[in-house]
């Protein structure tokens, strides 16, 4: 996955950037804050926190945004300078930050016209903490359950046609960590415990790369068990649904080693999956 692209804020926030930065050219700059910030309008801590941000000085862009709400927590900036916190927090890979800071936003103004891209943003938070498969996919979870929020509230918006690609590749990443440990106790010729995690894969990940595998290796186990019957028809599905694919020749060689051939058998829970 590519965990590197960063989306900027949207196109109001960094129109704003830009009026405020015209209107304080020379009245402002981006020098890291001190201890205690003086006091200073909305507009020109804010723009000393975006100064600092495209300076890539992340901390000190977090101090001036935060700095605005402190001293003007009812001021219009204030929202705007709230989002650029957490967009800060996540340039700067301090995803829990970024999290807090949206979770923040967001609690007060669930209405804003910045909610979907907040909602987007706490999805890629999660997103681009997604661990390898053989590590804990508790964060791909979590990025599951709030990719599939952005689609589901905000549905037809840039942010949800990029969420729903990332939901496909967060389930493919689930069906293969399926796969990993099923593998594992197929080597340990541990076959029920292998079947169940193949067949979770059939059952709950059936849009993603590793069906085709899934059915194969479902034939291996069923074999060694001697459920012949189960293994022809995992065959037999892997063979209509994914005809040309490389899992079929090898489950076939398997079921023709001895003798049977792929065939459905009218009893078998994958009849009522696919």
């Amino acid at each position: 996955m590519d965990h590197r692209v960063r989306p900027l804020p949207p196109l109001a926030v960094w129109a704003l950037i830009g009026l405020l930065g015209l209107a304080l050219m020379g009245c402002s700059s981006s020098a890291p804050p001190k201890d205690q910030i003086p006091d200073e309008p909305p507009e020109a801590l804010y723009n000393q926190g975006t100064a600092a941000l495209q300076a890539g000085n992340i901390s000190d862009a977090t101090k001036f945004f935060e700095e605005v709400e402190k001293q003007h927590p009812y001021s219009i900036v204030a929202a705007q300078a709230q989002i650029m916190d957490a967009y800060a927090y996540y340039r700067g890979n301090r995803y829990t930050d970024a999290i807090a800071a949206i979770d923040h936003f967001l609690d007060l103004h669930p209405g804003s016209k910045d909610a979907a891209y907040a909602y987007y943003l706490k999805a890629l938070c999660y997103y681009e903490q997604i661990e390898d498969v053989r590590r804990d996919q508790k964060m791909t979870e979590q990025a599951l359950d709030a990719l599939n929020e952005v689609v589901n509230r905000f549905p037809g918006t840039p942010y949800a046609r990029d969420a729903a690609l990332k939901i496909d590749l967060s389930r493919d990443h689930l069906a293969g960590k399926e796969m990993e440990i099923g593998r594992w106790y197929e080597k340990q010729q541990q076959y029920l415990a292998s079947i169940n995690r193949f067949r979770t894969v059939v059952e709950k990940y059936q849009s993603t790369t590793h069906v085709p595998e899934a059915l194969e290796r479902l034939t291996e186990c069923y074999l060694a068990l001697g459920v012949t019957d189960e293994a022809q028809t995992a065959a037999a599905v892997l063979g209509y649904n994914y005809p040309g694919s490389t899992w079929y020749q090898a489950s076939y060689e398997l079921l023709k080693a001895k003798n049977l051939k792929p065939e459905k058998k009218s009893d078998s829970w994958l009849n009522s999956v696919f």
